[in-house]
């Protein structure tokens, strides 16, 4: 494992003690703060569906049925997962990017991870230029930036 692996793989485990993300469901009600409007709407909707279905000489005896789906089918948009990240994750591109997303990309990392590969003996000195030329063409850094000059190759 090389040095720049091992910073990323100690930062990666810190933000994910910081950030609780563990993979776990965890129940939140942010989903009736982010969106009121959705959930007023699905609630008149069941609403209006259970008295059509009372009216129905045919439907009225199954209510209980679509009652349980509905109840059953609500109770995922009261649980929320942080999902953990992963070193491994890093510049891969497959259906767990449905999941937790390109976060490499959009996560930026601290000055003091960068501050420590520089200032580190067992990084090799064409691997700190290449971070310094980066970080003048940007101004923050990303998980893909370092793990691109770890790679040895050049970030996007």
């Amino acid at each position: 494992m090389s040095e720049i692996e091992r910073i990323l793989k100690e930062e990666i485990d810190r933000v994910n003690k910081a950030e609780h993300r563990d993979n776990r469901p965890r129940f939140s009600i942010s989903f009736i703060k982010k969106h009121p409007g959705l959930f007023v709407g699905m609630y008149l909707a069941y609403a209006a569906t259970l008295a059509v279905m009372l009216q129905s000489e045919t439907l009225a005896d199954v209510t209980w049925v679509m009652t349980l789906l509905f109840v059953g089918l609500n109770l995922f948009f009261f649980f929320d997962v942080n999902p953990r990240y992963h070193y491994d994750d890093i510049d891969v591109l497959d259906l767990r990017v449905c999941f937790n997303g390109e976060w490499y990309n959009t996560r930026m990392v601290p000055d003091a991870l960068v501050d420590s590969i520089l200032q580190s003996s067992q990084v090799d000195e064409s691997r700190k230029e290449k971070l310094r030329a980066i970080m003048q063409r940007k101004s923050e850094l990303s998980f893909y930036d370092i793990f691109a000059v770890g790679q040895n190759r050049s970030p996007v």
